[in-house]
């Protein structure tokens, strides 16, 4: 019989909204109960001190007294490139694996790998490996980032090494992938973005506007082409001008389209991000961390594909070359990403789950498994204490970080 723990006494956010003093049921790796606490949900002789320690009660059960505490979904990080030191890039299972266990560890329980820009052999053999930690149920897919992207909006990318976005190259990067491949980041008004953007879509995988020196009617023909994210909107791509709207109001006017942020308080001002979520709304906007290497690490110089990169306070930037100074991802972690959102953006908590987990699930077609706490999905769950700072990750009905609360 599966093992079953009651989590009791926080507040719950349910897709209905926010619930004090709930309860969460997970029972093996499912959630079976998500609401409003019932006569009996702890143990009366299991004592505060069980409680707390997650100690089995007379019914069974593990329960676990979370009060004072939050319990939100996993996050679901649609765009990470490394972290613990270690790339997505580097061609190895090991250092993805550190890359998983790092965000992981920060609450993203769902996430997709996403390469650099390289050469067109070397991202295919990248994407065999990661396909196979895709099979394992370690990663949800994987995400093309370049090299089909402008060289005038390259940012952290080798622009040696762009390619226009050949049908056939695509198509190459896709069968590599192994059915895995999730999404790709492409410039679509380079020649063959647009035959590319068709080709994506008839192939399952999510065409993503990104790193483009688009306008505003050229981005409207890739979002009727089926293309339906923004990668790190504003980042890497015209800004709004008044004459000139470019690809920026083109993706947040058109409702098919989800916008990724990178909030970090570098990448975006705040009015910026406001902005943002007033054009498109919460259930549009996909929290990223766009994160490399140095994600959960201190400063140093990192590798991000075949570029060096500087992190300073944080910050990751080229050290040298055509690029040197462009920022280079970003050193974040989704918890920290929460607590900016609620902290300092002033977002309600239900909103800044909406655009940390319920929105990537869906638009990654995870919805049916996780994205929100509800019974019959996967027991993917991440608990903050009242400052809104991690203090538990379960995955799929396991703890990863064991909340310390008694």
């Amino acid at each position: 019989m599966a093992e079953r723990t009651v989590l009791a006494g926080a507040r719950v956010v349910l897709p209905t909204g926010v619930v004090e003093s709930a309860v969460v049921t997970v029972e093996g790796d499912r959630i079976v109960t998500a609401g409003a606490a019932s006569p009996g949900t702890v143990a009366p002789d299991a004592g505060p001190g069980a409680a707390a320690q997650g100690t089995p009660a007379a019914d069974g059960a593990r329960h676990l007294d979370l009060t004072g505490h939050w319990i939100v979904p996993g996050f679901v990080d649609m765009h990470v490139h490394g972290g613990g030191g270690a790339s997505f890039s580097s061609g190895t299972a090991d250092e993805a694996l550190r890359v998983i266990d790092t965000h992981r560890r920060h609450g993203s329980t769902t996430m997709l790998a996403s390469t650099v820009t390289g050469d067109l052999d070397e991202l295919a053999q990248q994407a065999q490996t990661l396909s196979e930690l895709v099979q394992q149920g370690e990663l949800a897919g994987v995400h093309f980032e370049g090299p089909f992207i402008s060289p005038h909006r390259c940012g952290a990318h080798e622009p040696t090494l762009l390619r226009d976005p050949d049908p056939a190259d695509v198509r190459k990067l896709i069968d590599a992938a192994r059915g895995t491949a999730k999404m790709m980041t492409l410039a679509p008004e380079l020649p063959g973005g647009l035959d590319s953007v068709r080709l994506l879509v008839d192939c399952g995988v999510i065409a993503a506007v990104g790193h483009t020196d688009s306008t505003y009617d050229a981005t409207h023909e890739a979002i009727a082409a089926g293309a339906s994210v923004a990668t790190h909107l504003f980042n890497a791509m015209p800004s709004l001008l008044h004459r000139a709207p470019g690809p920026v109001a083109a993706l947040l006017e058109d409702e098919r389209i989800t916008v990724e942020l990178i909030n970090d308080g570098t990448h975006l001002h705040p009015a910026t991000l406001e902005l943002a979520f007033r054009s498109a709304g919460a259930d549009r906007v996909a929290f990223i961390t766009d994160a490399m290497g140095a994600a959960g690490m201190a400063d140093g110089t990192y590798p991000l594909g075949p570029m060096q990169v500087e992190v300073k306070e944080g910050v990751a930037r080229i050290s040298d070359g055509p690029t040197a100074g462009s920022i280079a991802g970003s050193t974040l972690t989704l918890d920290q990403v929460f607590r900016r959102a609620v902290t300092v953006d002033e977002l309600s908590v239900e909103q800044t789950v909406r655009a940390l987990s319920t929105t990537p699930a869906r638009v990654l077609g995870l919805a049916e498994r996780t994205g929100s706490l509800e019974p019959g999905k996967d027991a993917d769950l991440v608990v903050l204490d009242e400052q809104f700072a991690l203090v538990g990750v379960m995955r799929r009905g396991e703890w990863v970080v064991r909340p310390q609360t008694g």
